[in-house]
Formats: C-alpha cells, sequence, structure tokens
C-alpha cells in the first residue's frame, strides 16, 4: 500500500496513458485497416420524383443533393454557389419547401418530390414568377436568380399558410403580402450585383396577381 502512495508521478501518467491507449484501439485492428474502412465509399440506391419524373439512382451516401442534381442529372440551373448555405444559389423546393440543396444529402430525401428552376417553367411557357423577373430586370449576372426564384415561389406559399416570419407584427395572425416580410424571408438569397429593389418588384406583382 505504501509503494502505491509513494509513486511517482512520471510514473503515473506513463501508466495512465498505455492504458488510455489499450483501451481506446479495439484489439487485432491496425491504425491502416481502421482508417481504410472510414474511408471506403458506401453506394445507395436514392428514389426522388424531379420536376415530375421518377428517378432512381445508385450514389456515395455522402453525395449532396446538389451534385446529385448536377451531376448526376444534369440539371444545372441549380447554382453552386459558395457551397456552404449562405448564397442560396442552390435553392430547390423539396415537398413545397425551399431547401439549400448544398447543405443535405440526397439519400435523406427518399421519395421527395424536388423542383429546380427547369421545373418551374420553360422558355416557350415561363412560369410567373420567372416572367416577373424578366419584366422587372431583377437579375444582372443571372448566377443566382435559379435559387432566387425557386425561393420566392415557395417563400409566397409560406406566406399563404400563415407561416409567421421575424418581420411579422403577430405569431398568431396571418403574415402579410408586403415588402418588408419578402425582403426578411428572401434574406439568405444574395445577390453580388445588388438587384434586390428589382427582386422585391417581381415578387409583389407575382403576390398580387395571386391575391
Amino acid at each position: 500500500m505504501d509503494d502505491l502512495l509513494n509513486i511517482s508521478r512520471r510514473t503515473f501518467m506513463i501508466v495512465g496513458a498505455v492504458t488510455a491507449a489499450t483501451v481506446a484501439l479495439p484489439p487485432f485492428i491496425s491504425a491502416k485497416a481502421s482508417a481504410a474502412n472510414l474511408t471506403r465509399p458506401i453506394q445507395a440506391m436514392v428514389g426522388l420524383t424531379v420536376n415530375g419524373q421518377p428517378r432512381a439512382m445508385d450514389v456515395d451516401t455522402r453525395t449532396t443533393l446538389l451534385d446529385v442534381l448536377r451531376e448526376n442529372l444534369k440539371l444545372t440551373g441549380t447554382k453552386k454557389g459558395c457551397d456552404h448555405g449562405q448564397c442560396g444559389a442552390c435553392t430547390v423546393i423539396v415537398d413545397g419547401r425551399r431547401v439549400n440543396s448544398c447543405l443535405t444529402l440526397a439519400v435523406m430525401h427518399e421519395g421527395s418530390k424536388i423542383i429546380t428552376i427547369e421545373g418551374l417553367g420553360t422558355p416557350d411557357k415561363l412560369h410567373a414568377m420567372q416572367a416577373a423577373f424578366v419584366k422587372h430586370d431583377g437579375y444582372q449576372c443571372g448566377y443566382c436568380t435559379p435559387g432566387q426564384i425557386c425561393s420566392a415561389v415557395a417563400m409566397l406559399d409560406e406566406i399563404r399558410q400563415g407561416i409567421p416570419s421575424h418581420a411579422s407584427a403577430s405569431l398568431t395572425a396571418a403574415p402579410q403580402l408586403i415588402a418588408s416580410e419578402f425582403q426578411e424571408r428572401m434574406s439568405g438569397n444574395i445577390c453580388r450585383c445588388g438587384a434586390y429593389s428589382n427582386i422585391i418588384e417581381a415578387i409583389s406583382e407575382v403576390a398580387e396577381v395571386n391575391v
């Protein structure tokens, strides 16, 4: 007992480190084998309905929804901007709600209905929001425009469903289709060209027509 009490600090630290290492490392598994298991890709079949069409793909489980849309389905209208969920250029509509597709994995949306800018309208038959953006010059370089339009379409539905925002006067009363609501709700979509006032004008026109 006296020997245990007289153990040096150095010996105590060495014994503790060895014990911790023994517990942490599984027996019979080398560090190299463990690293290989961690980096090995895992494939999964995912079924999505994209712009009204059923699509089934075998994808790496680490693949974002954005990359599946752009790389697997070649729907390049959805843009990769910051790739960190900060600019909104990759916004698509998933089951009626707008989503930053760079922040979510494709396998998380098995069975979901997804609408991209290509699914909203065509050059011959524009969606009302697309037409309003053209009319009011709601874009300049156009890079953020697909995300802006998808976000705007879903955002108006949010207001009509009574979902409040930080700009709403009341959490219980129905939010209004007004510029301050649009500005707050669209704040996640960045336009480096600064076409914000024109974007709000476009959204306001569509909101008035569909009241």
